[in-house]
């Protein structure tokens, strides 16, 4: 990989192959607005050049309170273009978070809605920052960004090195201290090229598009990124209505979104009868994802393949599978407690399975001694993985310590999570290693038992916790009085569960709508 890029510049060569290819459509009031590759990098040129204007200069931030839009990725392509770093908060984490994010890593521009200016009457850190601008209703010491029509263009891109940042994103700081993602272009660009690969983009296909991260890979690699017409912050209430509209207009080829957003869309189409058969390619990730899913997408898409991916916000993709690989013998598997398939880890990573030892901090190995690490296939232990589309670092290191490690000279990234390698290679998640239970009856794993429950007739979603020294296992049903508590004792004898309790409604987490939130569950418990 070079030392001189631009994240940018690779983007803009899709304006030079395909000018007239759309690059992003999405849905404004009713109203489908298109924008082509060529114009796309005309926008970004004329924003970078607003941005000049002003006086910034490379690595410094702009904090972006913008929705998934067109407007988002133009001011994101002219922040990378003059090596800027643009930065995301997430607003609903409130004045605190806030604080302590900008506090982190103080922003010297703040683009957002009109809307989300209000935040500035609530944060005096936001009111800090020197350069504001807004999309939408005038908004007083601030310069509206859509005044770039009047503006000419910047075409310079600004040559930055591997390791300079191009995005910070910050934890929501739930269970500790936000922790700042940082994203370099040389990160992005990898990224770029693992999900080309894995994901099979290809130049001239429509992939509804809602994860942010994945539209920059789009744009990259000439695909048309279809925005859905809904509020993408809220997957597990999505209007399934206006986005199956979107998808009968514009048969997309593709679509990438996590679990909750699927359950949704799934729902609307068995209630009207309706098929998803335009999708060649239907992935989904960034929660565990379970064969029932997978097995629904499938009757909706009996021509197209369905895909669960493993990552994270430090590496994606790590592992997938694609439904039609998954055997009886498999489904049996996890129905008997070995846990969630994920399948084989992606080429373009090193991945190992070290002796459990989350929570304690990892010294530095040598590479003979982290060969001697790894655990033999099937044993359970911690997954770790190294590669250019791993996030080296926490911004300020805030995370490094207890995330990190060293082997020689490369840098591994602990997952948090637990699993093992099977006699395939494949991988199979435990869940998460601060979730496992070790009692007097020896180790539980979460998803061994999670993973088995879902198999049961009517269990909705299923959590397993260490409550009061007891091995509790809580289940939501399908509809009420659909679980047999009795069966599913029976079936799950081999979990020494002490109780199974039946519950209205599983917390989950906020940014997907897909993973369970251990601890706000615990916290309903009470003590």
């Amino acid at each position: 990989m070079k030392n001189q890029m631009n994240i940018g510049k690779i983007i803009k060569t899709q304006a030079t192959r395909n000018p007239d290819a759309i690059a992003l459509i999405n849905t404004v009031h009713g109203v489908d607005q298109q924008c082509s590759f060529s114009e796309l990098d005309k926008k970004s040129a004329k924003a970078a050049a607003l941005l000049h204007q002003q006086g910034f200069k490379p690595g410094d931030a702009i904090l972006v309170f913008l929705p998934v839009s067109i407007d988002l990725y133009v001011t994101l392509i002219a922040i990378f273009r003059l090596g800027l770093v643009a930065m995301f908060i997430d607003p609903s984490a409130g004045r605190a978070h806030i604080t302590h994010c900008c506090n982190l890593h103080a922003p010297q521009g703040f683009i957002g809605t009109t809307k989300s200016h209000l935040l500035r009457l609530l944060s005096p850190a936001l009111r800090r920052i020197p350069h504001k601008f807004f999309i939408g209703v005038y908004v007083p010491a601030a310069i509206n960004w859509r005044s770039t029509n009047t503006t000419i263009a910047n075409n310079d891109i600004i040559h930055r090195n591997t390791n300079d940042p191009a995005l910070i994103t910050f934890t929501s700081g739930s269970t500790g201290s936000p922790k700042g993602a940082v994203r370099s272009h040389g990160f992005l660009i990898a990224q770029h090229q693992a999900l080309q690969t894995n994901l099979a983009l290809k130049a001239g296909q429509i992939d509804l598009s809602t994860l942010p991260i994945f539209v920059l890979a789009n744009l990259a690699s000439g695909v048309t990124s279809l925005i859905p017409d809904t509020d993408l912050r809220r997957p597990a209430n999505i209007d399934a209505k206006k986005v199956f509209q979107q998808i009968k207009r514009f048969n997309p080829d593709r679509t990438a979104a996590s679990p909750a957003f699927y359950e949704c869309l799934i729902k609307y189409c068995q209630q009207h009868e309706y098929t998803l058969s335009s999708f060649k390619q239907i992935y989904t990730g960034g929660a565990p994802v379970f064969p029932k899913l997978l097995a629904e997408l499938k009757r909706l898409t009996p021509e197209g393949e369905v895909i669960a991916v493993y990552g994270s916000t430090e590496a994606e993709p790590i592992a997938h599978i694609t439904y039609s690989e998954i055997s009886t013998e498999d489904i049996q598997a996890m129905m008997s407690g070995k846990g969630l398939l994920t399948g084989a880890p992606v080429s373009c990573i090193s991945l190992q399975i070290i002796k459990m030892q989350w929570g304690n901090v990892l010294m530095p190995y040598d590479e003979n001694d982290f060969k001697n690490e790894a655990l033999p296939e099937n044993k359970v232990g911690e997954i770790v993985v190294s590669g250019e589309h791993v996030l080296q670092g926490y911004l300020k290191g805030i995370g490094d310590e207890e995330t990190k490690f060293t082997v020689g000279t490369q840098r591994w990234h602990r997952t948090g999570d637990a699993g093992y390698l099977d006699s395939q290679g494949r991988l199979w998640l435990m869940g998460r290693c601060a979730a496992l239970i070790n009692d007097e009856k020896g180790y539980l794993y979460p998803f061994a038992v999670e993973s088995a429950a879902l198999h049961f007739p009517g269990v909705y979603r299923a959590a397993l916790i260490q409550h009061r020294d007891t091995r509790l296992l809580l289940v939501q049903e399908e509809h009420k009085g659909d679980c047999v508590i009795k069966s599913l004792f029976d079936v799950l004898a081999w979990a020494e569960l002490d109780e199974i309790r039946v519950i209205g409604s599983i917390p989950m987490d906020k940014r997907h709508n897909a993973k369970i939130d251990y601890p706000a569950l615990l916290k309903n418990l009470g003590n």
